[in-house]
């Protein structure tokens, strides 16, 4: 399904309008806000079914994993902000030092304005709107650009946010890569995208012309360790349904995974075992097993399959874009799966002797989205403190994306910035600070000539 690249002209004529919108202040008032976020929540549910059968056609992905990981994720966010806005826009009270004596502080939070969110195929629906949430919450507008390659999807969400509000408010633009050039040459309040590092550092770069400021949701290997002392059972179905839940193309999804050498052979066992659990003798049958999204990231996935020894799984499927969950072992750490982010379901393994090694393997490269620690609570509380990531899981896989009471964003190569709930609102806002001094009394100890300064010096 070919999409039309929406036109240069039309770019530009939404782009007018929305910065005249906002100008108007329509977006400011609670109530407005409020309806807004409804009329959200509303429409998830009336477009479940479309939305779900445009997963299925783009992605082969299951009513029950779209539920899961894209449409009940974008519900609750929007629940929680409905429950806690007044609160995120009331002005915070500061206390004001005695050299400022009578003022009073405070912090108001203001919308930033017209924001641009371009979002990934991975997960189309959650991570084009959910990001919308903290726009609408925030009192902005916002240009949603969704993927060219989840074209059904883009279709449908296109449909969807036309019909529930005015384009000068929030607006679908679809196109290749050359809409996006178009959309980055222009002046936005805040661009927020998510993606590769590699397509991040082009997004920073065109901000930066503007000096318009980025969320950068990006990507790259997260690791995951199995330490002596784990539940090896536990940790291979958790690990299991983290790698193939979306076959893999998650960009929190364990992407290598390094095992203590004393577990060399019951790790795969137990994971052969859980997949079997998850997807049948056969994965390739499971209604539940999703497929790579087009031909070039079957071919590139595939290709990793003879950068080590294929140890579980390793057949493919070019004309229906399938790969079978595989672990994959004997591995160079210098080759291209070691190098490179896989999103997809192979699993190459490096055996490690002592958690300091392991700790060294993950220091010694860039700063993952996520990291996954399997074993006694102590010593990955250890781990944590002495590495860095976006987000971590102690004994579990994924789940952190899934509260949307904690922040969700990358460090360093893997991103910057974070939101979902009070995060996201704070990503779309202006922190302002405000100092209202009355006119009842004018201390005159900041004037020229500063008489009597040695006595003002110390309350400085």
């Amino acid at each position: 399904m070919p999409l039309e690249n929406t036109s240069a002209e039309r770019i530009a004529a939404i782009h007018a309008a929305q910065r005249d919108y906002f100008r108007s202040g329509a977006t400011l008032p609670a109530d407005f806000r409020r309806i807004m976020l409804r009329r959200l929540e509303q429409a998830l549910r009336q477009w479940e079914r479309r939305l779900c059968d445009a997963l299925w056609q783009d992605l082969r992905k299951s009513p029950e994993e779209a539920s899961l990981t894209e449409l009940s994720i974008v519900q609750s966010e929007v629940r929680n902000h409905l429950r806690h806005l007044g609160r995120w826009m009331r002005p915070e009270r500061r206390p004001s030092p005695l050299k400022l004596f009578p003022s009073a502080s405070r912090i108001l939070s203001e919308p930033l304005g017209t924001a641009l969110i371009v979002s990934p195929w991975n997960y189309p629906v959650q991570l084009l709107l959910n990001p919308l949430v903290g726009a609408i919450s925030a009192g902005c507008t916002a240009v949603l650009k969704p993927s060219p390659y989840t074209p059904h999807v883009s279709a449908t969400l296109r449909a969807m946010i036309g019909e529930i509000y005015d384009e000068r408010y929030v607006a679908v633009v679809e196109g290749n890569r050359d809409v996006n050039t178009l959309l980055l040459d222009r002046r936005w309040d805040l661009v927020f995208f998510t993606g590769s590092p590699e397509l991040g550092r082009i997004v920073m770069a065109a901000a930066a012309r503007h000096l318009t400021p980025v969320i950068l949701e990006l990507g790259g290997k997260s690791p995951c360790i199995v330490d002596r002392g784990a539940d090896v059972e536990t940790a291979a179905r958790r690990i299991a349904w983290g790698k193939t839940l979306n076959a893999g193309q998650t960009c929190i999804a364990p992407d290598y995974l390094l095992l203590h050498e004393s577990l060399a052979d019951a790790f795969p066992a137990a994971y052969a075992r859980a997949l079997r659990r998850l997807h049948g003798d056969d994965a390739r049958q499971s209604p539940h097993y999703v497929r790579l999204v087009n031909d070039r990231a079957f071919d590139r996935v595939a290709s990793y399959l003879a950068q080590g020894t294929v140890r579980l799984g390793g057949r493919t499927d070019r004309a229906e874009r399938y790969i079978e969950p595989t672990l994959l072992t004997e591995v160079d750490p210098l080759a291209p799966v070691m190098r490179e982010e896989i999103f997809g379901p192979v699993l190459p393994v490096v055996p490690f002797r002592t958690t300091d090694e392991a700790v060294a393997f993950v220091t010694e490269r860039e700063k993952p989205l996520a990291l996954y620690y399997f074993g006694p609570e102590k010593s990955g509380r250890e781990v944590l403190r002495r590495t860095s990531s976006g987000g971590a899981c102690l004994n579990d896989t994924i789940m952190h994306i899934a509260n949307e009471h904690l922040p969700f964003g990358g460090v360093g190569n893997s991103g910057m910035g974070r939101y979902h709930g009070r995060d996201s609102f704070d990503a779309f806002s202006h922190r302002r600070a405000v100092v209202e001094t009355p006119t009842w009394i004018d201390p005159p100890f900041r004037y020229m000539p500063y008489k009597l300064f040695r006595y003002v010096k110390r309350i400085l």
